[in-house]
């Protein structure tokens, strides 16, 4: 299939040829016809699969040129990054039009977002707080919007958005044309699909919660986290391979120790991103990561959508998510536009409970290899093998609620 058998303007076509896209993806060959005919879409698709221009091209057609000062579609996404990311994306589709994009995000002040809508956008690309923030402040008409979607459906039910989605759904026209679009389809994003989509049409491209094919994913049992840090260090010292690298950590704590660790250790030119962080700093890092200027990038789960970077060598995670979705959005970062990646997992006894669940989701087993020699393997301190058999009494009870724990039976025998 060819670009020029949808029914786009030349427009659109022009920017598709700038922005060089060679031939439509699969998301897209099935989306945009969909869209464009007026349909309710389901799209499941991992990421680097070109969804987002699947949905913004239909869209920018059916918007097709500026009107009057109101909004006539929306896009509903869950974080600052991944709403300046399809913001950047939109824009890039849209450079031969007179189509108006407004932004809208939390972390800095409303006021010059409403200074844009006020001027007139045909197209706003919002996180839901910040949408309803401005609408309860009278500054976003709303009858106009025909078309909404959100995106990233299954980290909007994660990160608890539904009573803002409702809102939303609320305060727009009854008749619109409603799209979704997730990575992967749980029981939570089945509900929400249920909730505000008539008779959709789902398109699956790929088995839910399957990983990027390009990417080679490996597993290393260590001992402890003194042995983690050891294992990067080995990891980040072969600057040729390791040419541009995410490293993700479950906590904020965590991404600022690794963070901290690297710089001082010299390993390389790095940033850290999570929720902490301002949004000047987090966009900042983001673009110098994309252009090349960092090596390393360290971030929580909550910037895994929001990096459309090309050419990551490696992704490293230095704990297993504990939201097993998320080890396919986090390995999706690498092995983009159809290239090479390699994602490497770091796995302590405690954290061998997740490994399991993830590959039941993703229904492979990653293959485990050999802690490299050079490796010095430290002794586990004391209070941390203590929390790890908490942790692993813990999920042994999750799974057996009749469970009593080890700690339950020693003391038990010294009766």
């Amino acid at each position: 299939m060819q670009w020029t058998d949808f029914k786009l303007n030349k427009q659109l076509f022009q920017a598709i040829e700038k922005v060089g896209f060679l031939s439509p993806t699969e998301i897209q060959q099935k989306c945009i016809p969909l869209i464009l005919g007026g349909q309710q879409v389901i799209g499941i698709a991992q990421t680097g699969t070109g969804k987002t221009a699947a949905y913004v091209l239909p869209l920018l057609m059916k918007i097709k040129y500026a009107q009057s000062k109101e909004p006539r579609a929306l896009i509903v996404v869950p974080t600052k990054e991944l709403a300046v990311q399809i913001h950047t994306h939109a824009l890039q589709l849209a450079q031969f039009t007179d189509l108006r994009l407004a932004v809208l995000y939390g972390g800095v002040g409303p006021k010059t977002q409403i200074e844009e809508i006020q001027k007139g956008a045909d197209l706003l690309i919002s996180t839901p707080g910040r949408f309803m923030e401005i609408y309860l402040r009278n500054e976003i008409p709303t009858k106009q919007i025909k078309t909404l979607v959100i995106d990233e459906a299954d980290r909007m039910m994660d990160m608890g958005f539904m009573p803002q989605l409702r809102k939303i759904f609320e305060v727009l026209p009854g008749k619109r044309q409603n799209l979704l679009f997730s990575a992967t389809f749980p029981e939570k994003v089945e509900r929400l699909s249920q909730e505000f989509l008539e008779f959709p049409v789902k398109v699956e491209i790929t088995p839910q919660a399957t990983t990027a094919s390009k990417v080679e994913q490996e597993v290393y049992l260590v001992p402890n986290l003194k042995t983690k840090i050891n294992f990067l260090e080995y990891l980040l010292n072969n600057n040729k391979s390791y040419s541009r690298v995410i490293i993700f950590t479950r906590t904020k704590t965590s991404a600022d120790n690794v963070f901290k660790f690297i710089e001082r250790k010299k390993l390389g030119t790095v940033r850290v991103i999570h929720s902490n962080k301002g949004q000047n700093s987090r966009i900042n890092a983001m673009n110098e990561f994309r252009e090349g200027k960092l090596r390393i990038l360290v971030a929580t789960d909550v910037a895994a959508r929001g990096i459309d970077v090309e050419k990551i060598s490696h992704v490293i995670n230095f704990d297993v998510p504990v939201l097993y979705e998320d080890y396919v959005h986090r390995i999706g970062r690498t092995g983009r536009a159809f290239q090479e990646g390699n994602a490497i997992t770091l796995v302590t006894k405690a954290e061998q409970y997740h490994l399991a669940k993830i590959e039941k989701l993703i229904r492979e087993k990653i293959s485990v290899k050999k802690l490299p020699e050079e490796v010095i393997v430290e002794e586990t301190p004391f209070e941390e093998q203590q929390e790890m058999a908490r942790e692993i009494d813990r999920q042994k009870r999750r799974e057996d609620p009749e469970y009593r724990g080890a700690f339950h039976e020693r003391k038990g025998s010294k009766k």
